[in-house]
């Protein structure tokens, strides 16, 4: 009887781990390539608020997810693979932007379709990227009055 409940425990204890990693792995990206998708590239300047997981949206709706980044050490820019759903057909002008949904929110990356007629193939590359921007150098930028204006010369008369 002793044994019995040993083994009900032990079996409870490891679908419990085995659920955890199934979580985590679906949760950082870790997961192979959603079925019906189609993976794109994009170099960024900065990933600032981006990680594997992160949602990839158009107008909104999420149409994808950040499926990998890596430094790209030639250029020193941050490579990103999305993964979109196959029924999102991009022009090949189409531009990817890593947007906030606020000023709290977190980033997202963003899909800005283009006027092209003829659309991207898998695997291919978007060109036309625009990195994060960081709300800290825009708030010190605000706070430093804009500092565009020359200081004034010593002794001149205003």
């Amino acid at each position: 009887m002793e044994n019995r409940a040993e083994v009900l425990a032990g079996a409870a204890v490891l679908a419990a781990a085995i659920g955890f990693l199934i979580y985590a792995g679906q949760e950082t990206g870790a997961t192979s390539r959603a079925a019906g998708s189609y993976e794109l590239m994009a170099s960024f300047r900065s990933v600032e608020g981006i990680r594997v997981g992160t949602d990839v949206r158009l107008a909104g709706v999420k149409v994808g997810t950040v499926t990998g980044l890596a430094l790209n050490p030639e250029s020193f820019f941050a490579d990103a693979r999305l993964s979109v759903q196959d029924t999102v057909l991009l022009p090949d002008d189409s531009a990817a932007l890593i947007s906030s949904e606020g000023l709290l929110g977190g980033n997202f990356v963003e899909l800005v379709p283009g006027g092209s007629l003829d659309n991207l193939a898998p695997g291919a590359e978007i060109e036309d990227t625009q990195g994060a921007v960081s709300v800290i150098s825009l708030m010190m930028k605000f706070a430093g009055g804009g500092g565009d204006e020359p200081a004034p010369e010593a002794g001149a008369v205003e």
